[in-house]
């Protein structure tokens, strides 16, 4: 080994803090005697555990134990919260915003490094759709989550106390494009906790409210196989969940949500799930990209024909040395993720003691995904579970991943409190604008537009 060995991993996401977690471990002895030294830059000083949204967004799980604090368990890494705009591989240097650079207006500022570990993650995939900027909600991030449910319980709200037919209907609609986990999962967790709230308004029945998922292609939640697929179109529909395949947006300006099959809803919320892409961060690198953007990687998790560079996760086209056709790459999801993470921490302390390397192969072992409380579908193993047991596996399994013993038992606890007691049901719209009040009670202009209310999230 070197004098002393430069790691930088950029990301916080599931591969940067596994990484950087495994390297703590694997090279203990060389931290203590100061050979390595671990840099960790990250947007957000926290990893989020993102199968857990969706029950954030329900009021299932508190906010604060859906993420976890990487300064406390990266306790020897430098973690600096910023974001890397591009990277020379060939100078090993990388550059860096951070909160202090905006803050005094300088430039970005350079860190070098000896391996690299890209793992930035993906963005939301948003397309050119008129109004989608305006108006869509993505749900990527904690903050997202809460954001919409904060609004959900809003809208509820606003139809609750409006004479206006047209917009009460609007206030009662709500749209999620994208059939994936994300979509179905929130839209499930969020009709769950929307028809138990109702019970709570005087003048609002869950059969006032209209709940759309709209897809592009002819099946949703293609993870859980096609069999699971169609029995969760069903589940949803006896929920009286509108379900329509092979259907885009084409518009959502004006707060219209117009279909390619020619249907118009007029709705205030519209939850945008359709997909992800690489991180831009990609394209400002010097490094081999796919054509689809991701970085051309190794089964052993280096980037190929890159000497001292490491990626995995959302941002690598990893080869799946387990599957029949050669030439497929690993899926990006968390599965894969947590795995190539502890393999790449492996062979970058394998690198640094000049040891040989490991391969990276992992057989899909199944999906799980929840569609509200005591509902959900999986597929494990081959074999099928419908229902509470697929629910309850679902709990399981996630309870099982989520990062340290802290963030397990606080995050059991609240399921059995919930178990227990009744549901949260109160909107806090106005944690998005917390000095809102203040500056209006100082004499600040009074809010123009109901976005701009204090007591308001969107």
């Amino acid at each position: 080994m070197k004098e002393r060995a430069r790691i930088l991993v950029v990301g916080g996401g599931y591969v940067g803090m596994y990484t950087a977690l495994r390297l703590q471990r694997r090279l203990k002895q060389e931290l203590r005697r100061g050979e390595v030294d671990i840099t960790v830059v990250t947007p957000d000083p926290y990893m989020t555990y993102q199968p857990f949204l969706p029950e954030a967004a329900a009021g299932s799980i508190s906010p604060r134990h859906v993420v976890v604090p990487l300064r406390r368990l990266l306790d020897r890494c430098h973690v600096v919260v910023g974001e890397v705009t591009s990277i020379d591989h060939g100078v090993r240097t990388a550059a860096v915003t951070t909160l202090a650079t905006a803050e005094e207006g300088r430039a970005p500022e350079l860190i070098g490094y000896d391996e690299l570990v890209l793992a930035p993650g993906s963005v939301s995939r948003a397309l050119p759709i008129p109004g989608l900027a305006e108006y869509g909600i993505g749900f990527k991030t904690v903050e997202e989550a809460i954001g919409l449910r904060n609004h959900v319980i809003e809208q509820m709200d606003i139809a609750s106390s409006t004479r206006d037919p047209a917009v009460r209907d609007a206030a009662l609609t709500f749209v999620f494009v994208g059939g994936g986990y994300a979509g179905v999962e929130a839209l499930g967790e969020l009709e769950d906790m929307a028809r138990y709230t109702a019970r709570y308004y005087h003048n609002l029945r869950p059969e006032d409210m209209k709940w759309v998922l709209v897809e592009a292609s002819g099946r949703i939640l293609p993870e859980v196989g096609e069999e699971m697929g169609r029995y969760t179109v069903t589940q949803l529909r006896r929920r009286n969940i509108q379900v329509l395949l092979d259907t885009r947006l084409d518009s959502c300006a004006d707060r219209v949500a117009v279909l390619s099959d020619g249907q118009r809803f007029p709705t205030r919320t519209v939850v945008w799930t359709a997909g992800v892409k690489p991180h831009p961060l990609l394209a400002a690198t010097d490094l081999p990209l796919t054509a689809r953007g991701r970085l051309r990687c190794t089964a052993e998790l280096t980037v190929d024909g890159v000497e001292h560079a490491w990626a995995a996760g959302d941002a690598a086209a990893v080869p799946d040395v387990t599957a029949a056709e050669p030439g497929t790459d690993t899926a990006p999801n968390a599965q894969h993720a947590v795995r190539q993470a502890r393999v790449l921490g492996d062979n970058i302390a394998h690198a640094l003691r000049g040891e040989p390397l490991e391969t990276y192969a992992h057989r899909h072992v199944g999906s799980v995904a929840s569609l509200g409380l005591h509902k959900g579908v999986a597929q494990v193993y081959g074999r099928r579970l419908k229902g509470y047991p697929a629910w309850f596996m679902h709990r399981a399994y996630h309870l099982s991943r989520v990062p340290t013993f802290n963030r397990k038992a606080r995050v059991l606890a609240e399921w059995t409190l919930s178990g227990l007691f009744k549901r949260e049901i109160v909107s806090l719209g106005s944690l998005e604008h917390p000095r809102a009040e203040f500056e209006l009670a100082a004499g600040g202009k009074p809010p123009q537009h109901p976005s701009d209310d204090p007591k308001g999230s969107s």
